[in-house]
């Protein structure tokens, strides 16, 4: 029998305790964070700096809200890394999140659509995105009830998949009426990550497919500016001042890189020619600015971070450390897959932040805060920080 806060899937180390954590639990993934934070920062001035002054009379608008953000989400951070990663396992901690997650995302629909869609709660100059939110809350929900399943038979389907697989979809349809495609694809592939983390059975995960053929011709083939995208990625030179512009520039911006880039603040794509050069195209504004090795660098940079997230949940002390951590690091590293494929034109063109990078607070908190919550789990998992 196991106890409280103790491992199901792999025991706890022989006098292992739950100690407060340190100042810092892991020094690569830290500095990895906060490196990438301040870079971000950086880049964010130089891309937005023209439009800035275009939009708001001011060059630095767009750098001050990235560096307040910043600030508020290292302190997540670090508020994150001090708080028992445990405390996210008591049902009532789950539910209080998972439910005002729930209040959030369907008070969006409430405020000002922007560019014709409700992803955003806007007050004054604040705003903030529940769907971000909505990446933790279902990994915490997720992690604390797969964990409750595992001594019970993590192959019961009606005990296990369904109750999940019913909480995502609600979370993941709100999302999608908002609407947002992308988001509530990297949820679904959350999901799927975490259910095969536990060995929930293949036949079980495969009846969520079921849904899907449905799913997409509503949000693909039946909504025309998202038909339009998929035409484009197929062959964006067929209408290049059109709806294959976007995917074009972002091109134009990585080849006129080449190895070294053009130098800091000197790319030509950000003068108008590149849409959302600071959020969606950043990673394309950097491989002009900076080249192939600014850009390799950066996917490199991920790579660690992937890394160092799988060691931490191979390492966690219990099952619920390990199933936080997994979803957390899917979470960041399929984002930024998601962005950086997008930007090369492996993908369809989709509104999608680049973590720690693009311009955009809720991103930036709710990934700094995610990181901090591994970091915890770090800290409790092993013995010595390297």
């Amino acid at each position: 029998m196991t106890t409280r806060g103790e491992s199901r899937l792999f025991p706890r180390t022989v006098g292992a305790t739950r100690l407060a954590p340190k100042l810092i639990s892991d020094k690569w993934l830290f500095t990895l964070s906060v490196g990438l934070v301040i870079f971000g920062v950086v880049m964010v001035y130089s891309a937005s700096a023209v439009l800035a002054e275009e939009r708001f009379d001011s060059q630095y608008y767009f750098l001050v809200r990235q560096a307040m953000w910043a600030v508020l989400g290292l302190t997540g951070l670090i508020g994150a890394m001090h708080i028992d990663y445990h405390v996210y396992q008591r049902p009532r901690v789950v539910f209080l999140i998972l439910g005002v997650c729930l209040v959030l995302l369907i008070a969006v629909f409430f405020f000002p659509p922007v560019n014709h869609v409700h992803r955003w709660i806007r007050v004054r100059s604040f705003s903030f995105q529940p769907s971000e939110l909505a990446r933790l809350a279902l990994i915490i929900f997720l992690a604390a009830y797969l964990d409750r399943r595992i001594p019970a038979g993590i192959k019961q389907f009606w005990m296990t998949l369904f109750p999940c697989a019913l909480v995502a979809g609600l979370v993941i349809g709100l999302i999608l009426l908002q609407p947002d495609f992308g988001t509530a694809l990297m949820l679904g592939l959350i999901l799927a990550t975490m259910l095969f983390i536990v060995r929930v059975p293949l036949k079980q995960q495969a009846t969520l497919l079921i849904p899907l053929p449905l799913v997409m011709y509503l949000a693909l083939i039946r909504v025309d500016w998202r038909l339009d995208r998929l035409r484009a990625f197929l062959d964006p030179w067929q209408d290049p001042q059109g709806r294959g512009f976007q995917a074009i520039q972002s091109l134009v911006a990585l080849g006129s890189g080449g190895l070294t880039g053009v130098g800091f603040a000197q790319g030509k794509q950000k003068l108008f020619f590149l849409p959302e050069p600071h959020t969606d195209f950043i990673f394309s504004q950097i491989g002009e600015e900076l080249g192939l090795l600014g850009t390799g660098a950066l996917v490199l940079a991920f790579g660690l971070i992937f890394w160092r997230g799988v060691r931490i949940a191979l390492r966690a002390p219990d099952s619920f450390g390990m199933l936080l951590a997994t979803g957390i690091i899917a979470s960041i590293t399929l984002q930024a897959l998601f962005n950086m494929s997008v930007a090369v034109g492996l993908l369809p063109i989709k509104g999608m932040p680049l973590p720690l990078i693009s311009a955009g607070g809720s991103s930036l908190f709710m990934t700094l805060t995610m990181i901090g919550i591994l970091l915890n789990i770090a800290e409790q998992g092993k013995e010595d920080a390297d």
